[in-house]
């Protein structure tokens, strides 16, 4: 390994650093796959407790979840994300995310609709007070739920049920994060930060775009967590499998 080849990874890897993905019209592309570039940039990500994803166009720098010199505590994200108020807004925050990610990991007609209508602000509160139903119905007869996937259920759902939907003060609307919608935004922001989602009409009925980044990311990424898995399998209302089921 040669300077010229550790310079050449290293504007790679930094680059990476910096804007978490590069395209195939990046200069840093076909460099990186360069044999000894690359062999370099993935050494440079593993020992810094990163994790590079080679999608056919792009490729993603992504942070381990433990073990990592760029992983965030939860203190560090309430001062990045001024919306993550408590662990208890983290947490609903999370379902909402891996909510959104369920509705948009699903057949390839849906993804290809999504992507071209995205879901509205209000569309997803509607599908995630769904799920606070099912779980709070669940959790009626099986006070533990949740327990072996480490969720408060209980906490989660009593706090989703006494949020307002939103507020009639148009004024407030955005900036609440108090109320379901407002929550919705915090949320999203977070995924809007990592270059992964579009929101369009945010000052009327906002809407989520997934980007392809987003999609890669699932596909070459989550799809490898069983966790993931296991919070989708969650997520998934009746509805849901019964409009995914082909039969139906």
């Amino acid at each position: 390994m040669n300077a010229e080849t550790i310079k050449r990874a290293s504007a790679v890897y930094f680059t990476l650093l910096k804007d978490k993905v590069i395209d195939e019209n990046s200069e840093h592309f076909q460099t990186y796959f360069e044999p000894e570039v690359r062999q370099t940039v993935l050494l440079l990500a593993d020992e810094s407790g990163t994790y590079i994803i080679e999608a056919p166009k792009r490729i993603h720098l992504v942070v381990q979840p433990t073990g990592s010199v760029f992983a965030t505590n939860f203190t560090h994200l309430k001062e990045k994300h001024k919306q993550v108020e408590t662990k208890k807004h983290f947490h609903l925050i999370s379902v909402v995310i891996m909510s959104f990610l369920a509705a948009i990991d699903r057949s390839q007609a849906a993804k290809i609709r999504t992507k071209r209508e995205g879901i509205s602000f209000y569309a997803l509160e509607r599908q995630v007070n769904d799920l606070m139903i099912k779980w709070e119905s669940i959790l009626k007869t099986q006070p533990t739920f949740g327990e072996e996937e480490r969720i408060d259920m209980k906490e989660v759902v009593t706090t989703w049920k006494y949020m307002e939907v939103d507020t009639d003060d148009f004024g407030l609307k955005k900036g609440n994060r108090r109320t379901r919608i407002g929550l919705i935004a915090g949320a999203m922001r977070l995924l809007e930060t990592e270059g992964l989602i579009v929101i369009l009409d945010r000052d009327d009925i906002a809407r989520v775009i997934p980007k392809t980044e987003l999609f890669e990311r699932i596909e070459y990424l989550y799809h490898d967590y069983d966790r993931y898995e296991l919070f989708k399998k969650l997520m998934t209302t009746e509805e849901d499998e019964h409009a995914e089921n082909p039969s139906n």
